[in-house]
């Protein structure tokens, strides 16, 4: 277990599972996101930049992190559902809260699915939003917090994503 609380990094023998496939910054609410190459994370607030990192510290809601596949499904494009960080990673649907993910230089802590709001219908510009929530029920992604670790980082495009543990529940 680290001075942090978190368990200690596994070895450099951790294959990559996934991999980002696009990075977005929403610059503001309700606003379609930015697509950037890069992004740098601050501890405790998200993505520099972004409309949410601009929340009191700690907020749950730091990040969203999207599987390709759903957009896929959906005819979408990276951003559309307005998630942050798009990677190649199917079963991040599946993880529990508490999980830990290494996405380049950064380690995010996964904190639940993101339940679809009402108006993301209208934002994509479907004909049918509710029908479109509720498609989106259990699919909207993860949402997820820059973690206290090392250090700050870096996200880049193309970077690997691992699933390197899960945070003790338990104080340290």
């Amino acid at each position: 277990m680290s001075r942090t609380g978190l368990p200690a990094r596994q070895s450099a023998s951790v294959t990559p599972r996934g991999t980002v496939i696009n990075l977005q910054i929403l610059l503001e609410h309700r606003q379609q996101p930015a697509a950037v190459s890069q992004v740098r994370a601050l501890v405790d607030h998200g993505l520099e930049g972004d409309a949410h990192g601009k929340k009191k510290a700690g907020s749950r809601r730091q990040i969203l992190i999207l599987d390709q596949g759903t957009l896929q499904e959906l005819g979408l494009r990276p951003g559309d559902l307005r998630e942050q960080i798009t990677i190649d990673f199917p079963p991040l649907e599946t993880l529990p809260a508490g999980t830990l993910l290494q996405i380049g230089q950064v380690t995010c802590e996964l904190t639940g699915p993101c339940e679809p709001c009402t108006h993301i219908g209208g934002l994509v510009g479907v004909a049918d939003a509710a029908q479109f929530q509720t498609s989106l029920q259990g699919r909207r992604g993860q949402l997820a917090k820059v973690t206290a670790v090392d250090r700050e980082g870096t996200i880049r495009v193309g970077d690997p994503v691992v699933v390197i543990g899960t945070r003790d529940p338990t104080p340290a």
